[in-house]
């Protein structure tokens, strides 16, 4: 089973590497990946994925870095750091032998249509109660 949508909305997910046009090794040489159906350059970046509070119950992880592919250009403003949601999010399991080790590989691949930047949450401003000092009374 291949691209089986996921909706990581109970995640934050925050910039770790900008997107940059996807390449590869070829022969030597390196060369711009594209969509096999659009013919259309993708893109890839990472993106630190964490549950928000409150979801899943339970402790909340320290949360984990995934790699994406993109379909279509970002655009600017997506630097690292910046809180993003992806559009159109699908996983794929993989599994393969590496012909030069013979070690078994295997994972998810994450890929979504594009990035849309999203609003950090805000932590709401507590008010400041101090305790009137007592010990000159």
């Amino acid at each position: 089973m291949q691209n089986l949508p996921v909706d990581l909305g109970g995640y934050t997910l925050m910039v770790s590497e900008c997107p940059e046009p996807k390449t590869r090794e070829v022969d030597g040489r390196v060369e711009a990946v594209v969509d096999r159906a659009t013919n259309a350059r993708v893109f890839t970046g990472s993106l630190f994925a964490k549950l928000r509070a409150g979801e899943g119950g339970g402790r909340r992880g320290k949360g984990e870095e995934i790699k994406v592919t993109v379909e279509t250009e970002p655009g600017e403003g997506f630097e690292e750091g910046t809180y993003v949601q992806l559009v159109g999010a699908r996983v794929s399991p993989y599994s393969f032998q590496n012909e030069r080790t013979g070690q078994v590989m295997s994972g998810l691949s994450f890929r979504a249509v594009g990035l849309t930047p999203v609003q950090a949450a805000r932590k709401p401003v507590r008010e400041s109660r101090a305790v009137p000092d007592q010990s000159a009374a």
